[in-house]
């Protein structure tokens, strides 16, 4: 099983952290980290139960880049998506088949939420490498953020892999993989305007896939060769 960290987003509501803390220790997850969170309380305490350890050993951390510098993949929830290709930033995947696709990997997989209100920004779904939405009722398909992380920890805890023996390309890997992309496309001088979404399009991409280390040097070396010849 992958390392997992439940990562909020600037939580709001001190009840809402706990609450989380306490749906951890219900499906075995330790690791929280908080980025800028509200004043944690006696509400919080209170809140978390059985889950004071990992509300007590919570990490703090002030930017999202840094609760995601030792993560190798990210999933992030939101309640909204889209089937329209051009905003496949947007495109969601079912969560069970996503928790399915990596249970049996190795590496850090940080779990993204949203603020309480409106959720995670465009430049934090961006560093995501797989976008999830919950099944809901579509009149109200918004869930609570301490309903949506027990769900997605439910169904990790549930999940029972087909792969065994896989070892998954590191996050450093997939970044380097990233830039060599990013080389080809400025390399090949592809239309400024349309560089950012298309470099989050081969991101969302390779998250789906889940590269595995011998795919990851198989494709690495492919986009190397191709810059090398080109320049």
């Amino acid at each position: 099983m992958p390392d997992f960290e439940v990562v909020l987003v600037e939580p709001k509501i001190p009840g809402n952290i706990g609450a989380v803390a306490r749906a951890m220790k219900n499906f075995g997850m330790e690791k929280l980290v908080l980025v800028n969170p509200c004043e944690i309380g006696e509400e919080a305490v209170k809140r978390a139960k059985w889950g004071k350890d990992v509300l007590y050993s919570a990490r703090t951390v002030d930017t999202l880049e840094e609760a995601l510098s030792s993560a190798d993949f990210v999933i992030g929830s939101s309640s909204v998506d889209t089937e329209s290709e051009r905003k496949f930033a947007r495109i969601s995947a079912d969560p069970r088949e996503s928790v399915e696709k990596i249970a049996d990997l190795d590496g850090a997989v940080a779990l993204l939420f949203g603020r309480e209100d409106y959720g995670l920004l465009k430049d934090e779904i961006a560093k995501c490498d797989v976008l999830v939405k919950i099944p809901a009722n579509e009149e109200y398909p918004v869930l609570n953020i301490t309903h949506a992380v027990t769900v997605i920890l439910y169904e990790i805890y549930m999940s029972k892999a087909s792969k065994k023996g896989t070892t998954e390309a590191s996050g450093k890997e997939k970044e380097l993989l990233f830039e060599a992309f990013g080389r080809l496309l400025n390399i090949i001088n592809y239309p400024e305007h349309k560089k950012k979404r298309t470099s989050v399009m081969f991101r969302r991409m390779m998250g789906r896939a889940v590269p595995s280390k011998w795919e990851y040097h198989a494709l690495m070396g492919v986009l190397s060769r191709a810059v090398k010849r080109l320049e």
